[in-house]
Order: structure tokens, then sequence, then C-alpha cells
């Protein structure tokens, strides 16, 4: 099997490459790297000197892939399936593109800001950055709360990349600052997205990892 993935089940970027995979159950080779263990780290980091994952690595073409917008791109190209993650009409690739990057940069990373502060010592926290990231993700929220009052998935009806990259933003950002009420067409989709079999399977593959996820107590 040419298709090797490096990642981690608790990561929420892993978990948008994932979803692409089991939507079309293409085949490949999972890598589960932990970075607290010197060898394990020292192999990721020979693969992929930037450290950060997910990262596809392609034997038969001898192409490395990092990053899981460009994943999901390079597996439509070469190893297409029946879900056309990434649509064939050029606007609606365009479109797709663009809520792919809405949701990394304006629900996932503010997330992960706040997680990050969580890990932190003590002595380390950034109220004032995490404050920031709490208004970026109500701003986020509300704009998404009109688009979804009307549509199944991102695009409409059609499933694509930006629904796989809104499945972990969405998933973790209600953990971090629920929106259930706040926001109800926006927490219908999370839940849409939870119960898709591509992103069910990602999320039981995670269970036994979800202990370690900080919660607001470990602060």
């Amino acid at each position: 099997m040419s298709l090797k993935l490096y990642f981690h089940p608790l990561a929420s970027f892993c978990h948008k490459a994932l979803i692409a995979f089991y939507e079309n159950d293409t085949p490949f080779v999972p890598h589960l790297v932990d970075l607290g263990e010197p060898s394990a780290r020292a192999e990721f980091l020979a693969v992929w000197p930037i450290g950060k994952f997910p990262v596809l690595r392609d034997e038969s073409r001898n192409e490395t892939i990092p990053e899981s917008s460009i994943i999901i791109e390079y597996l439509a190209q070469h190893y297409p399936g029946q879900v056309r993650l990434v649509p064939e009409d050029p606007d609606l690739a365009r479109n797709a593109r663009l809520r792919d990057r809405f949701f990394d940069l304006y629900v996932h990373e503010p997330m992960q800001k706040i997680v990050g502060d969580r890990l932190r010592p003590q002595d380390r926290h950034d109220p004032h950055g995490v404050e920031h990231a709490r208004a970026q993700l109500r701003v986020a929220c509300d704009m998404l709360e009109k688009d979804m009052s009307a549509r199944t998935w991102a695009l409409g009806n059609h499933f694509s990349m930006a629904d796989c990259a809104a499945a972990p933003a969405l998933f973790y950002a209600d953990k971090v600052q629920p929106f259930a009420e706040s926001h109800p067409h926006l927490f219908a989709y999370r839940q849409r997205l939870m119960q898709r079999p591509s992103y069910a399977r990602v999320l039981a593959e995670a269970q036994p990892y979800f202990a370690l996820f900080p919660s607001d107590d470990d602060k």
C-alpha cells in the first residue's frame, strides 16, 4: 500500500484528513505519532521537520504531502472516489476552498488557542489572547448560524472538503465555548457531521484519547 498517514487520533486537523480517507474508503497505512516519545518524534521529524501533523507519504509517487487541506486536494486529484470532496465546477470548488479556510482560520485556530492556553503552566496563561480568540469564535459562529439556517452541508446539499474542515472545528469548539442554545442551526449541523459515518468512525477511534483533552478544570 503506497499511502501512509502520520497522525494522532486526538488531533483535530488529523480528524479532517481522516474524514476524507473514510468518505471514499481510500486505503492507507495509519501511522500514529507520539510526539512525546523521542524515537517516534525523531522518525516523524525526519519525514517532516516542521513537526506538525497530519502528513501523508505517497511512496508510489515519492511525494510527501503536509497540511490537511492539501492532503484532501491530493487525494481528490490522484485517488478520487465517489464523493467528490473538491467539486468539479470551478465556482463550487472555490467556494469549498473558501469555506475550508473559514473553518480552519476562524473556528479551528481560535479553538486551538483556547485549548493551548489550558495546557500552559499556571503562570504562563494568556487571558488577553484567549478573550480575543473567544470573540473571534463568537463572530464566526454568528456568521455560520445564518449560513446553516437553510443548508444541510457547508455548500448546500453536497458534502465537500469544507465539511471535512467543519467537523473537528465545530466538535471541539463546542467543548470550549458551547453554542447549542445560542446557535441552534450551527449546532444541528455539528450533530449531522458527528453522525456522518466517516466522522463517526474518526470519533470512535479517538474515544480512548479524549481523557487527554484539557477541560476548564485543567487550567
